[in-house]
């Protein structure tokens, strides 16, 4: 494959999962968060239906997984619906760059997770970059209730600074980061015996089956929202999810997985761009730095773990 093709391929990913948050935000004006997060893994579970199945060599995959292939497959699809229900939640709370910033460091935890549960352990860059993550994480934490005067940080009583509400937004994009770094590292295994149109789809339906019964515990429901709301889920499954997700997956096939996910720390650049000119979203210099701090923090450890 042509390096100018995957590089092309690429840059449309980044702008693809960059519209996320947009997205988010615009439909968050008339919907609830976790309505939201429903129909984006339904809709893209759906879409998929015809591919996963038109395919012989598809529907062989699917029916060659084992009781624990189903049960890897449960738990995978369970920790992304926590992923997308917690991250969507925070841009309720928060702004698109801190939420999206946060939620990028999913890789690190995948890192300090690794040597526990893949028997992968990290190299010094992996644990420099990690330093730098979590510096950055505690600046983008406090950012939005402590001011910088010269070169001294003023904050508030602790017990005022957690009841903040966009200390609670920035604790729920880490919640879906981490809950992120468990959906890839279990499925890793089942990835490995199945091809991606097959896999994506088992993994998004059962995400979107919790996510279903999430909104129905929540007393939420799916319809009587206005039109809008509905065209803005559709480009959020359509888009981010299909086109970007799907696109970065694709790449892997032609490059190391160390260049690919470098390549998602343009995801909170055009976010903050986006977020700047449709939102009038105009973040805190702490935020700034501790979001650089952090994307520095993850091409540290990304670049040097292949």
């Amino acid at each position: 494959m042509p390096k100018p093709r995957i590089a092309f391929a690429l840059l449309i990913a980044i702008l693809a999962v960059s519209t996320a948050s947009i997205f988010i935000k615009f439909a968050q004006r008339d919907a609830p968060s976790l309505v939201i997060a429903a129909a984006r893994l339904t809709i893209a579970s759906l879409v998929l239906v015809p591919a996963a199945f038109h395919s012989k060599e598809n529907r062989a995959q699917l029916k060659r997984l084992t009781r624990g292939d189903w049960a890897l497959a449960l738990l995978s699809g369970l920790f992304l619906s926590i992923h997308f229900a917690a991250w969507i939640t925070s841009l309720e709370y928060t702004t698109v760059v801190a939420s999206v910033v946060l939620v990028s460091t999913g890789p690190l935890w995948v890192a300090i997770l690794s040597p526990l549960f893949l028997r992968e352990f990290p190299t010094r860059w992996v644990w420099f970059g990690m330093f730098f993550a979590l510096l950055g994480g505690i600046l983008v934490g406090l950012s939005d209730s402590c001011a910088v005067s010269g070169l001294s940080l003023a904050c508030p009583p602790l017990s005022d600074l957690a009841a903040g509400s966009a200390f609670f937004g920035n604790f729920l994009a880490l919640v879906g980061a981490l809950t992120v770094a468990g959906y890839l590292m279990i499925g890793r295994s089942l990835r490995a015996k199945m091809d991606l149109v097959p896999y994506v789809f088992v993994v998004y339906s059962v995400a979107a089956l919790a996510l279903i019964v999430y909104m129905l515990a929540a007393g939420q429901t799916p319809f009587g929202y206005p039109i809008p709301a509905y065209i803005w889920m559709l480009c959020l499954a359509l888009i981010p999810q299909l086109i970007g997700h799907s696109t970065y997956n694709w790449a892997l096939r032609y490059m190391p997985a160390s260049l690919v996910s470098v390549t998602t720390l343009g995801e909170p650049i055009g976010s903050a761009i986006l977020a700047f000119f449709l939102l009038r979203e105009s973040p805190a210099a702490l935020t700034l730095f501790g979001g650089l701090l952090i994307l520095a923090g993850i091409y540290l450890a990304s670049i040097n773990r292949e």
